[in-house]
């Protein structure tokens, strides 16, 4: 009888070691502002209060268990139906206190050029993320940021009607094997909900210099000019036409090498 008070007790105590520690890592990507890594602004104030209510859950389960085991364990089979059937008791448990741990040590990685080939490169935004309303105002050009600049040219995308208009953008450095030594894919990914649905856009920019001096990755903010060239597309796979396409392209004036944003992500 003594064991199974014991397991029972342990099984509680593992429950609220979960829970306590999902709602410590919750309130760490909140404070820390990690959760510009993870998800929409958007969901901030929902992963928040999620984390309140765990962490009063986790409160309200301790004092549950006091009680319950001051009483001396008086129904003997009380706690056998608090535990998940899918797994051994304890394990549902033990394994979202193993991630929780992981997630309170390890910090999120920024999404990288290679996530970015890997879910394909573009130039212009899909019909659903498109903001008529975001070109109704004045902004010149060069105050443009890069999604903008990618939201215009999927508004009206006749690149000759950028021609000659400067540019001052950022975003991190793509390399993509069909294009020339000295052009970059400058990107920046979009959330709509979470890292795992952003894909990123980006624009053409031709350097002053090879390539080679800005490694994958890297942010850069540049300085420019729009013009118009005719290169390969941006997508290489095998169904792609092979024809050349013309592409709006930043021609670099002012190359400058930044440190990773805090928030490193548009929406």
């Amino acid at each position: 009888m003594n064991n199974i008070k014991n397991q029972e007790l342990w099984l509680n105590i593992l429950d609220i070691i979960a829970i306590l520690l999902w709602s410590l890592l919750l309130f760490k990507y909140w404070f820390t502002q990690e959760l510009n890594l993870l998800i929409h602004p958007n969901y901030f104030i929902l992963v928040l209060v999620s984390s309140v209510i765990l962490f009063l859950l986790s409160i309200a389960k301790i004092i549950q268990l006091f009680i319950y085991h001051k009483k001396n364990f008086n129904q003997n089979n009380s706690g056998n139906n608090q535990h998940s059937n899918l797994l051994p008791k304890g394990w549902a448990s033990s394994l979202l206190t193993f991630v929780a741990i992981l997630g309170l040590t390890i910090k999120p990685m920024v999404l990288s050029s290679q996530t970015a080939m890997q879910r394909g490169v573009i130039d212009s935004l899909p019909p659903t993320t498109l903001e008529t309303q975001s070109f109704l105002n004045q902004t010149s050009p060069e105050k443009r940021s890069l999604i903008e600049w990618v939201r215009t040219l999927n508004a009206y995308p006749e690149p000759d009607t950028y021609t000659g208009q400067k540019a001052n953008i950022t975003g991190f450095v793509v390399h993509l094997d069909q294009l020339p030594d000295n052009y970059i894919y400058l990107s920046r990914f979009v959330l709509t909900c979470c890292a795992v649905d952003a894909y990123p856009v980006g624009i053409l920019v031709e350097l002053p210099k090879s390539r080679s001096n800005f490694p994958a990755d890297s942010w850069l903010e540049i300085q420019g000019v729009m013009k118009t060239a005719t290169l390969p597309h941006l997508d290489s796979s095998p169904q792609t036409e092979r024809k050349d396409k013309r592409h709006l392209v930043l021609k670099a004036t002012d190359v400058k090498i930044i440190p990773t944003p805090n928030n490193p992500y548009a929406y």
